[in-house]
């Protein structure tokens, strides 16, 4: 499936037109929380894989933003949502740019599209500055609740996910190119139904509520294997690539 207009119809995408207070809304404002809280005010920030620009225009103003997308018609879309960021088509494999131009990167469910993810962290390594931060997020295959679900689970359902990696192999992966892991954490139980003859909406409430607490609050509490997604926060060393 090409990442097109109907992919971003499909899937996460489906209820952006409900801008304000959906789960797509709230994520991006987690991941922005992040993104302010860990990097340098003021620096330049990249989004690989930016999609519609929801998440890159929540950071103008707090940094020079630049947002990346292999998709002509995302960007299209982007443009009119973060009006105040530089747009370019690339492929995370290939950036850009010259060494050392940003502060942060953000990998935002991105890695496990590619059919060689370290080509791209190598590439994020060799643009990030040292003392920068990489915000990576990809499926959880550390989830509690992944075999409940079964082949259902969340991250099995796209068939553009051709990267599926336990936590342990993206933590190797993002320190063999020079980042140190900052922090490791998950977003929570989001992918109900998990239970049979429950109704969803209990379920929401049940499961759903640490991660709800956490995305409201903007602090990440909840360890790795109490949720679906994997989401690292990592610094550049000086000694990186």
């Amino acid at each position: 499936m090409p990442f097109d207009e109907q992919y971003f119809s499909t899937h996460t995408y489906e209820h952006v037109s409900f801008a304000h207070f959906s789960q797509y809304w709230w994520s991006n404002r987690f991941y922005a929380i992040l993104a302010r809280r860990h990097a340098r005010r003021g620096g330049r920030l990249l989004e690989i894989g930016s999609g519609l620009g929801h998440l890159v225009g929540q950071l103008e103003g707090h940094f020079k933003t630049f947002a990346a997308d292999v998709n002509p018609w995302a960007l299209e879309r982007s443009r009119q949502v973060a009006g105040g960021s530089s747009h370019l088509a690339s492929s995370a494999e290939e950036l850009p740019f010259a060494s050392g131009t940003f502060d942060a990167v953000i990998l935002k469910h991105v890695v496990e599209h590619l059919a060689h993810p370290e080509q791209a962290l190598a590439e994020v390594s060799r643009v990030t500055a040292a003392g920068g931060i990489l915000i990576l997020a990809t499926p959880n295959l550390a989830s509690l609740l992944k075999p409940w679900k079964g082949a259902r689970w969340i991250g099995y359902q796209d068939p553009t996910h051709i990267s599926l990696r336990p936590p342990q192999e993206w933590l190797a992966g993002v320190r063999q190119v020079g980042f140190e892991p900052v922090r490791l954490f998950t977003d929570g139980f989001w992918d109900v139904p998990y239970v049979r003859r429950v109704p969803p909406v209990l379920q929401k409430l049940f499961f759903g509520l640490p991660g709800g607490i956490q995305a409201v609050t903007g602090i990440p509490f909840l360890p790795l294997q109490w949720g679906e997604s994997l989401i690292l926060i990592a610094r550049r060393g000086t000694g990186a690539l």
